[in-house]
């Protein structure tokens, strides 16, 4: 096979209820030569039979089934296998729209100071409703990746519309395992400090939004080990090296052992959080995920009180 210009790296555990929609909308992307390396990640529903039967019928998509490792290593996997001159994230659940691939490999082979790139992104709900949108354009991506706080730091709207240097990639040291979460920021400022990280403002990415998913199951992780990223960058820029603190082995709470009644909170939040985005353009679909807040919830009374009074 020739060498293609983008490699499109996925992981995917337990999503074939969406994996063909996914699928497709990278492999329908034009005027752009790329491979689409999905790595399995020990899936016990059938995402490895529909990922073996569409790579039997598309070269382009390349399949590697492993036991479960979680999303860092199975990126960490999937990034070594690239041959491109640039790798692009895709989310397994989310869609890229037409023209992504063509348009993010584009910007960084004309500009090679440039070592990342993100398209905006449309943020949809769990029944395929619009919620919003996020956009960080121009210099406005490489600014909020300067902002080294927890609370402040804006990084690309989502870790599935980006694309980078394979080279910047392996410069930086590629995905780290010792981040199995917040992964994608930790990379992100490694990057930054290589070259110019660029937004696009078109939007190029549908992110859906799910009560179950990693992000919203590990939160208090994702924050602890975000801060972590921050610090090493932190030590880094000073000329130092992060090694001492990525040794330390921070150990955090696994998000999987929570409590059912935090698991409960946590999606009772979510669900209250889709209601406020349709309240006013939807008031109908709002009702219904109030309603859902208030099944994992029954004493939310803010829930409570839009139920009711709308």
């Amino acid at each position: 096979m020739n060498t293609p210009e983008v490699s499109v790296v996925m992981s995917v555990y337990n999503g074939a209820d969406t994996l063909e929609a996914t699928l497709n909308s990278i492999l329908n992307q034009e005027k752009c030569d790329f491979e689409f390396i999905v790595v399995n990640d020990g899936s016990t529903d059938t995402s490895g039979r529909i990922l073996d039967e569409w790579a039997g019928r598309d070269s382009r998509l390349r399949v590697i089934h492993q036991e479960n490792t979680g999303l860092t290593r199975a990126l960490i996997r999937g990034c070594a296998e690239a041959r491109g001159e640039f790798i692009a994230r895709q989310d397994a659940g989310d869609v890229s729209l037409p023209g992504r691939l063509e348009q993010q490999c584009t910007y960084l082979r004309n500009n090679p100071e440039c070592k990342l790139v993100a398209n905006a992104v449309r943020f949809i709900g769990p029944g395929g409703e619009g919620l919003y949108e996020v956009v960080r354009s121009g210099d406005e991506l490489e600014k909020g990746l300067s902002l080294l706080d927890v609370q402040h730091i804006m990084g690309p709207p989502h870790h599935g519309c980006t694309m980078f240097q394979r080279k910047a990639y392996l410069l930086a040291g590629g995905y780290r395992a010792e981040f199995p979460v917040a992964q994608d920021i930790d990379l992100w400022l490694r990057l930054a400090e290589q070259g110019r990280c660029i937004g696009l403002a078109e939007v190029r990415y549908l992110a859906t939004l799910e009560a179950g998913s990693i992000s919203r199951r590990s939160r208090p992780e994702q924050f602890s080990f975000a801060e972590l990223a921050i610090e090493c960058a932190k030590l880094r820029r000073k000329g130092m090296s992060d090694k001492s603190l990525l040794d330390a082995k921070i150990q955090f709470a696994d998000s999987t052992r929570m409590l059912d009644m935090e698991e409960n909170s946590e999606n009772a939040k979510f669900y209250y959080f889709v209601a406020s985005c349709l309240r006013k353009t939807d008031p109908v679909s709002a009702r219904r995920y109030y309603w859902l807040a208030l099944q994992e919830q029954p004493f939310f009374l803010k829930a409570l009180f839009r139920f009711v009074f709308g």
